[in-house]
């Protein structure tokens, strides 16, 4: 049964937040905090706080990897999510398919400025090896969060899957389910709505491509676009946003095989699945990685940038 929602108005949005850790440097367990950079054309970013993380994590593998970050519609609150993994500590990437947290990381704020104390919740399956690139969308129909991400059962013994649970405070969440399914493994799973429908775009870890669906439904069943990303190889960490006054999105791709850095990909339709590289990459001062994008205001954006300095 569809509930009622007092959904607030959505606002006038004049720049972008993306939240990310950054390339990993030798020796520093800095690279897998959560760090912060504005935009107000969503191509060039200015890293805030000297460049330096302005969340880090002090619980479970006191790292945090793949941030994602989303409004509550019904409420002034966001939400940040990652995953809880230091690869600083860790070195093992078997190992942490097999042994790896089942919990992901969470804040939550008021203003984008004022952070809660850190949080783990457990969200994985009871024989998960690993949860991986947690992000969420507001369900409209519900008025609660779908928060999904992946997950290899028995203990890595299975493929990597794409699992979902559903939320109201990023506390308490329902059991987890299977969401994606496929012959290879998937992760890195993102999705957007436009126009009444939802795409989602995950990366095939078995061939390191990115594919693409679309429903009318966040439960329902999804097709699979034909998109030419499937011959883009060595990317992960999909970030996709619409861009202000235009009909236009950028899907930024982290091109961490060769390049070690993201480009955005543009189309003014996604129905086709047709993008096209923006050569030059992103214009942004640290090597950044696997993120997540959110429109923000002008008043949102001064207010981190007096926080924070740029």
């Amino acid at each position: 049964m569809t509930r009622t929602n007092q959904v607030k108005e959505p606002k006038e949005y004049e720049a972008y937040l993306f939240v990310h850790f950054i390339h990993q440097e030798v020796g520093s367990s800095d690279s897998e905090q959560v760090y912060f950079s504005v935009s107000k054309d969503g191509i060039t970013w200015q890293t805030l706080h000297d460049k330096k993380p302005v969340l880090r994590s002090t619980l479970g593998d006191k790292g945090v990897r793949d941030p994602f970050i989303i409004r509550s519609p019904k409420e002034q609150k966001f939400y940040l999510i990652g995953t809880d993994l230091s690869m600083h500590y860790r070195k093992d990437w078997e190992e942490v398919q097999r042994s790896g947290s089942q919990h992901i990381v969470v804040w939550e704020s008021n203003n984008l400025v004022d952070w809660s104390d850190q949080r783990l919740v457990k969200v994985g399956p009871e024989t998960a090896g690993c949860v991986w690139a947690p992000e969420a969308i507001y369900d409209k129909e519900n008025g609660d969060f779908l928060v999904f991400w992946a997950s290899r059962e028995q203990f890595g013994k299975e493929k990597q899957r794409i699992y979902y649970a559903k939320t109201n405070d990023f506390k308490s969440f329902t059991k987890s389910e299977i969401y994606i399914e496929r012959d290879n493994h998937i992760i890195d799973t993102t999705i957007i709505e436009e126009g009444g429908l939802f795409y989602r775009f995950s990366k095939d870890e078995t061939v390191k491509s990115i594919t693409v669906e679309v429903s009318n439904s966040l439960l329902g069943e999804f097709t699979a676009i034909d998109t030419n990303l499937k011959d883009v190889y060595g990317v992960e960490g999909p970030a996709c946003f619409k861009l202000k006054n235009e009909d236009k999105w950028c899907l930024l791709l982290d091109h961490y095989s060769v390049e070690k850095k993201y480009f955005p990909y543009y189309t003014t339709d996604l129905q086709t699945g047709q993008f096209t590289k923006r050569e030059e990459g992103l214009d942004i001062p640290v090597d950044s990685k696997h993120g997540g994008v959110m429109p923000i205001t002008k008043d949102e954006y001064d207010g981190l940038v007096e926080r924070y300095g740029i």
